[in-house]
């Protein structure tokens, strides 16, 4: 009795296919999030895109007169910090629709879904020959006993 093969390939296909959809749609979801935040004395608005990325910072006139640099910089700081925010919080419920139960959203949005800790450390730096101290060793006393 012959096997069908062709069919099996064509329903991976077409599997294929819909999950690929699926992953550009995600994709060109996450890529159009924007956030806008605004100061609570609304004297700053901040816009973010995907990943926190500043795309606009609108200063209000008043902020020059009313907050000194530094209370400038923190208003700047804490409303960015609250744009970002939502921006992942939008990101992760745009990923909540394709991953299994459970997954991390910031995991995946980092690239270590599926690794440890451990696993993405760095690896430990081979001992170089250069890295070898003699300054503590009497080439007079060793060289006679060799």
């Amino acid at each position: 009795m012959p096997v069908d093969h062709q069919a099996e390939v064509d329903q991976l296909m077409a599997d294929y296919r819909r999950s690929r959809e699926q992953l550009v749609a995600v994709q060109r979801g996450l890529a159009a999030i924007q956030e806008t935040a605004t100061s609570h004395d609304e004297l700053v608005t901040v816009t973010v895109g995907p990943r926190g990325t500043l795309i606009d910072l609108v200063i209000d006139e008043l902020a020059y007169r009313r907050l000194r640099p530094a209370e400038l910089a923190e208003t700047i700081v804490r409303t960015t910090d609250l744009a970002v925010a939502r921006a992942t919080k939008r990101m992760h419920e745009q990923l909540a629709s394709v991953l299994p139960a459970g997954a991390d959203p910031d995991a995946v949005l980092s690239g270590r879904a599926d690794v440890t800790d451990a696993e993405v450390a760095p690896a430990p730096r081979p001992a170089s020959r250069e890295d070898d101290s003699f300054e503590h060793r009497n080439w007079l006393v060793d060289g006679r006993n060799a």
